[in-house]
């Protein structure tokens, strides 16, 4: 390394991340030797972690309460098995989340850095950007889709209180309708001002947002059912006409069930590091992901079936769409409570699952041109030029687009729990993560781990190529087992991490730090029994007390 290479990086922009999370300015803790190359305040180890547990579970409300997630719930029941079978699946499939969430929280939490950072020490300082941008990626088209879903409550709105609104859907531009450009508009403005204003601005954003959801959310399935009678209230909302399963039938649909809503996190739970970093101490993750998750998730499920079944008896007919239940109520203080409660809603889970994700990711592929929010604004302006209400409806198209981007998650966090558990014994050198020396512990070659490139061809390929081929099967009239794209996520996952943990036995590459203590994030350290907060070096390194990546366990 050269001496030019061994400056402090500066700060990306005088109010980034850092100082918007109630930091003070230039705790980001980016020390004399980090390469700029790797480093800026926004993606160096946090001075203070603060966040405590309701913060946490906020965070899953948010990205539970959303129109997808109220149809996907709603879905589940619709598969053709009682409603307690769904249930046991419901349980267990987020019951799964909530581990693999706890074990993807770890690295970020004790060494204070986002999802791509860490990866480096997995991938290779170099190597990490590739899975980086393919969550980048996935996170704009998924941001595009949310944003249109909301908008589609704010048209109704429109219509409602706007008659001559209505004149404004008979005009058109790039497959939308005009109507539809003003509310997509408003909503791309509001998530990017919201954004803009840093994390402690959407911290406090989720933090309310979630219980209004639930507030609304009750009183719409309360006056539902009370509208239906208890009695007239059927939670299997299957077809009644369909032929009943047999055992394995059962079984089956409620394996199906599970990989259901073990895919439906996949996305947020692969970089759920960009908020457990935040965490205090790793037990007030847990405690976060445990509200957040099994409790939140199985009490927003009930509140969704409830309502659900009781459209059909009011309505005539099942509606599954939150959006167009309260366009059936047809009462202007129903339509503009419920409008504006589900555009909060799928802000809330734009924001933390489709907005910050790309700007830490976007961000590590060159953090002194690309800050914070640099990245969040590519994240926004991609998702336009990629016009999701042209294809949201296509199935085929989001299957042989954003369904091989998904196929890999399984694979990348099989990899990042197999180095981090498993390779590295949870030991991290935080500080070699931002160096970009050949003596760097994760140098490896040339910036890059050979062993996490073979894995990731290895258990993608196949992932990839088991999501595509049975649909395509399918759809040439061959034979359809289609139904193994519900399982793609464990598959890459199992595969990965198997395929790693071989590689790394044969040849290892990343290092563990036996026996050393300088410098090392132990992840096997208990968390500490002070007040909470860590604190880092000061800037250049004048460090006045430990970081928070040098001693492993928040303070």
């Amino acid at each position: 390394m050269t001496a030019s290479e061994h400056i402090i990086a500066p700060a990306t922009a005088p109010h980034d991340l850092v100082s918007a999370a109630g930091h003070a300015g230039g705790s980001g803790n980016v020390k004399t030797g980090y390469d700029p190359r790797l480093a800026n305040e926004d993606l160096a180890p946090l001075r203070k972690q603060k966040w405590t547990w309701y913060n946490i579970f906020a965070f899953w409300m948010s990205d539970v309460h959303s129109v997808g997630g109220y149809v996907t719930a709603g879905s589940l029941f619709a598969l053709g098995i009682a409603a307690w079978q769904v249930l046991v699946a419901l349980v267990v499939g987020i019951v799964i989340v909530q581990v693999f969430a706890n074990l993807v929280a770890k690295p970020s939490q004790k060494t204070g850095v986002p999802y791509p950072v860490i990866n480096r020490a997995i991938f290779g300082v170099r190597g990490a950007n590739i899975p980086a941008i393919i969550r980048g990626i996935i996170a704009i088209a998924w941001y595009g889709v949310q944003t249109f879903l909301a908008a589609q409550s704010l048209n109704i709105i429109f219509l409602k209180f706007v008659p001559g609104s209505a004149a404004l859907l008979d005009v058109g531009f790039l497959g939308l309708s005009a109507l539809g450009w003003i509310s997509f508009s408003i909503l791309w403005v509001a998530q990017v001002a919201l954004f803009w204003n840093g994390m402690e601005v959407i911290r406090r954003f989720i933090d309310w947002a979630g219980p209004a959801v639930y507030v609304v959310m009750i009183v719409l399935a309360v006056y539902l059912v009370s509208q239906a009678g208890w009695e007239s209230i059927d939670l299997n909302l299957s077809d009644p006409e369909a032929a009943p399963h047999d055992l394995w039938g059962t079984v089956g649909l409620m394996a199906m069930a599970v990989g259901i809503v073990v895919a439906y996190f996949s996305g947020p739970m692969l970089n759920f590091g960009d908020f457990a970093r935040y965490g205090r101490s790793f037990r007030d993750v847990k405690k976060g992901n445990f509200w957040g998750l099994p409790i939140n998730f199985l009490f927003f499920s009930i509140l969704t079936v409830l309502t659900a079944a009781a459209t059909v008896p009011v309505f005539g007919e099942l509606i599954l769409d939150p959006i167009h239940t309260v366009e059936a109520i047809d009462t202007p203080f129903a339509i503009l409570l419920g409008g504006l409660t589900f555009v909060t809603a799928t802000v809330g889970i734009n924001i933390v699952a489709n907005f910050i994700a790309p700007a830490f990711d976007f961000s590590n592929v060159a953090p002194q041109k690309i800050s914070w929010r640099m990245g969040g604004m590519i994240a926004a302006v991609g998702s336009v030029f990629l016009m999701p209400w042209n294809w949201y409806s296509d199935a085929t198209a989001i299957h042989y687009s954003l369904g091989i981007l998904a196929a890999l998650i399984g694979p990348l966090f099989g990899l990042l729990i197999a180095g981090y558990y498993v390779a590295a014994k949870q030991r991290i050198k935080t500080d070699d993560m931002f160096t970009m020396s050949e003596e760097g512990a994760y140098w490896y070659r040339k910036g890059y781990n050979p062993n996490a490139m073979k894995t990731l061809l290895v258990a993608g390929i196949p992932t990839v190529l088991i999501a595509i081929l049975p649909k395509t099967f399918a759809d040439l009239g061959m034979f359809d087992v289609s139904w193994i794209g519900n399982f793609t996520w464990f598959i890459g996952c199992a595969l990965a991490f198997v395929a790693f943990v071989l590689f790394e036995r044969a040849d290892p590459q990343v290092p563990s730090f036996d026996g050393e203590s300088d410098g090392i994030s132990d992840g096997a350290a208990p968390d500490g029994e002070s007040d909470g907060i860590s604190d880092g070096a000061a800037p250049g390194g004048a460090a006045t007390e430990p970081a928070v990546g040098a001693t492993g366990a928040s303070r």
